[in-house]
């Protein structure tokens, strides 16, 4: 097995939450994993109300996908 040192600040040592300094190189990637998933998930909330995407009803987003769909099989 080999061994990966990472120099991380306090910030974000903190951030991530992570309590020890050992953690397996998958469960580092799924403690990562889940905090970036986070910040995308603000981020595109963050969009979608500065485009006012989401005030949409769920009947106006099955509409767009449906739309979205018929253009994609259009162009196949």
């Amino acid at each position: 097995m080999k061994t990966l040192n990472v120099s991380i600040s306090e910030l974000e040592f903190s951030k991530f939450g992570l309590t020890q300094e050992q953690y397996t190189f998958s469960d580092f990637l799924e403690i990562v994993g889940r905090e970036l998933t986070k910040k995308n998930l603000a981020d595109s909330v963050t969009l979608a109300e500065k485009y006012g995407l989401s005030k949409m009803t769920m009947a106006e987003i099955s509409n767009e996908v449906i739309a979205v769909r018929k253009n994609a099989k259009g162009h196949s």
